[in-house]
């Protein structure tokens, strides 16, 4: 039963072949929270792993048995996009974000994993001596490890003490060097559900131009920041965007939270036409391709993956259209996570932790998908191995590039009888925790 001592923790550890759990990954915490489960009997509360907890969009459903039934299998798709799907991708950023991005602009991808990992290898080659990535922490830490895989140097910073005008400062020193050739950011923030301000990414936007960067905006938690209302196609309050501060972006823009697509693995590679349409001369040398989006279509994605499923493309285009004309509130559907968020936070507060991430200005972060928090007297390492051995699974903010002390909590997994074990659990951690204290 938990909680389980420092023995059998150490010997599930040495059985998932984990040495330190900081340096550990996700599906890591993942096995050892199995482990865990196996060797006690029950199970853990899972706080570790994004997947999301409500059910896939029917709409995306109904539309790819159609498709699998027309036949649509036994064809290669094209690897820049089934039309339709393009088109879909165009109407719903006109209707959710106001800005044009034209439908030859925009590449369907296995998931903004696949879109983020080939976009960086693009552009690393683009320019030679911009060998760079820029991550404005904290974020996904497989993104970073993508850098690692492709031999791209790192730069970053933690955005917890850059927020504001203080962002300013932080972005020049980072990119004064002119190595930096991508930036990326996650708007709302994983882990953070930070979610940075139209000031923010003026800053941001403006530094990209002034220095050649592209700026590469993942929105996989689109429209979730429930602190306003952006689920009306066509009308204002639209979410910010660096789009509206530069022409040097990419948006990734992904079926797997906002329409609880995440097993089809189907995303968007939104290029602004500037990035698309530029001509370098070292991608002619390297793929006898001058153009970006091009080289990115013909000379990457082909030998990535030679497209993306079909059927999958179906779904998606599906799914944007009938967000576009009104009849998928997607945002409506997501709101539960604001909920559950809510409650979570409640039985952390209860229990002596609190946010480590807090604040968006002079605001308080938003109830939604992830939030982060911390306990006194620990280190990320300590509280991530205490909470594991009170059956409570978690990744920790170092993994996360973050410099600060804590864990990342994601709520998707959470129902009503889940958060009543996390209480408990959460109570039990805090009480046993003052006594050795």
């Amino acid at each position: 039963m938990f909680p389980v001592d420092n023995t059998s923790f150490a010997a599930a550890m040495k059985q998932c072949g984990i040495k330190d759990l900081e340096s550990a990954t996700i599906r890591q915490i993942c096995s050892l929270a199995a482990e865990l489960e196996r060797r006690t009997g029950e199970d853990c509360v899972h706080l570790e792993m994004g997947n999301p907890g409500l059910p896939a969009s029917k709409v995306g459903i109904e539309a790819e048995i159609k498709a699998l039934q027309a036949g649509i299998p036994n064809q290669y798709p094209n690897i820049s996009g089934f039309p339709g799907l393009k088109n879909a991708g165009e109407r719903f950023i006109k209707a959710f974000m106001d800005i044009d991005i034209p439908a030859r602009c925009i590449i369907p991808t296995v998931g903004s994993m696949q879109g983020c990992f080939t976009v960086f290898m693009l552009l690393g080659q683009r320019q030679p001596g911009r060998d760079t990535i820029l991550f404005l922490n904290p974020g996904f830490p497989a993104n970073r490890n993508q850098a690692k895989l492709l031999g791209l140097r790192e730069e970053s910073f933690d955005i917890y003490e850059h927020r504001g005008e203080a962002l300013e400062a932080a972005l020049e020193k980072a990119l004064s060097s002119g190595r930096v050739t991508a930036m990326l950011y996650c708007n709302p923030n994983n882990p953070a559900w930070t979610n940075l301000t139209e000031r923010e990414l003026e800053i941001i936007g403006k530094a990209a131009t002034r220095h050649d960067v592209v700026v590469i905006e993942d929105v996989a938690y689109f429209g979730m920041d429930f602190r306003t209302d952006y689920s009306q196609p066509g009308k204002a309050p639209y979410p910010p965007t660096v789009a509206r501060y530069t022409d040097n972006y990419i948006i990734l823009l992904s079926a797997s939270k906002i329409f609880s697509y995440a097993g089809q693995r189907i995303a968007l590679v939104c290029m602004s036409p500037a990035v698309a349409d530029r001509e370098y001369t070292h991608l002619a040398e390297f793929y006898g391709i001058p153009r970006f989006i091009d080289a990115y279509v013909f000379g990457v994605l082909y030998a990535a993956s030679s497209g993306t499923a079909h059927s999958a493309q179906y779904a998606m285009a599906a799914m944007l259209d009938a967000a576009a004309d009104g009849t998928l509130d997607f945002v409506a559907e997501s709101r539960d996570y604001g909920h559950r968020a809510a409650l979570a936070k409640k039985a952390f507060a209860d229990a002596g932790f609190h946010i480590v991430y807090a604040m968006d200005g002079d605001q308080p972060i938003s109830d939604g998908f992830f939030f982060t928090v911390g306990y006194p007297g620990m280190d990320s390492t300590q509280l991530q191995q205490k909470m594991l051995q009170h059956g409570i699974a978690t990744i920790s903010l170092p993994g996360t590039g973050s410099r600060q002390d804590g864990v990342r909590v994601c709520v998707s997994l959470l129902d009503e009888a889940t958060i009543a074990t996390l209480a408990q659990r959460l109570k039990k951690f805090h009480e046993q925790t003052q006594i050795c204290s």
